[in-house]
């Protein structure tokens, strides 16, 4: 066999091998494309919520407290707004007659420990004796079902918490978006216009009804809330008023598809070892 041919059957295994592995790519790209999704597990942790319209959710914690939960009921029902107290059991405790009048009046109560403590440095036996008190006050003080959400004080509550607590109690973990600072106590102008600032369509606004200013920032807040055309809803309402967030566009996916190998070059292109000048 002449030279030029074993080259040319050589080429021609080379580019058999190379197109077997080509289509083998394209059939696994094909393959993962048509692979059914694997369906996403529930959201259970929310610091604000993707809504189609101006809906906002207001969230006070840390209460109840004597005086001053009772004034923001008046200034609540005055604008006709709901809205979501994370209670602490302590106080509940103390004041039941507070938190049942404002589950009476159509206002969400949530779970916010029995005394304030730090969750992300407590043992799950502890955290679990802070929610389980903490939601048999509320039920005794309601008389009415538990709670479904929950807000760790301070935030703070690490991954694996989250999934025991869902699980355990069955509450979805409401963290917040918007933070006006309020218990550093800035003064009532100041709470009010940093709430103004941040509160977007979807947002958990935070706020104490246990400072005097809170309660003050209020009834401003809301007028000028409500004159840029957002609506109050409790935070259950706004999760169940979650739509899909748009997906972000995707870059158009390129198939890769080895080029073809070119045959060698015929015996009479080849370099002649002799007249090369490198040899």
């Amino acid at each position: 066999m002449s030279v030029s041919r074993f080259l040319f059957f050589c080429s021609l295994g080379l580019l058999a091998g190379h197109l077997t592995c080509a289509e083998t790519t394209i059939a696994s790209q094909v393959a993962g494309k048509n692979k059914l999704a694997t369906p996403a597990e529930p959201r259970i942790t929310f610091n604000w919520v993707h809504v189609d319209g101006p809906y906002i959710a207001m969230t006070f914690d840390d209460g109840p407290n004597a005086t001053l939960t009772p004034k923001l009921l008046d200034i609540l029902a005055a604008h006709h707004i709901k809205a979501t107290f994370f209670v602490i059991g302590e106080n509940v405790a103390q004041h039941p007659e507070v938190v049942a009048r404002a589950a009476r009046e159509g206002h969400e109560i949530g779970n916010h420990s029995w005394s304030h403590p730090n969750f992300g440095k407590m043992s799950d036996d502890g955290v679990r004796r802070e929610l389980r008190r903490t939601e048999d006050a509320i039920k005794s003080a309601t008389g009415g079902t538990g709670p479904t959400l929950m807000r760790p004080p301070y935030g703070s509550l690490t991954a694996r918490q989250k999934r025991w607590i869902h699980d355990e109690f069955g509450y979805q973990i409401i963290l917040w978006d918007v933070d006006p600072l309020d218990w550093k106590r800035p003064g009532p102008v100041v709470v009010c216009n940093r709430i103004l600032k941040e509160t977007r369509p979807g947002s958990i606004v935070l706020s104490h009804d246990i400072h005097p200013g809170t309660i003050e920032a209020m009834p401003s807040t809301f007028d000028q809330l409500e004159a840029k055309g957002f609506k109050f809803v409790t935070v259950s309402e706004l999760i169940r008023m979650a739509s899909s967030e748009p997906p972000k566009p995707a870059p158009a996916e390129r198939v890769n598809v080895p080029a073809p190998i070119s045959p060698p070059p015929s015996r009479s292109t080849i370099p002649n070892p002799e007249s090369s000048p490198n040899g």
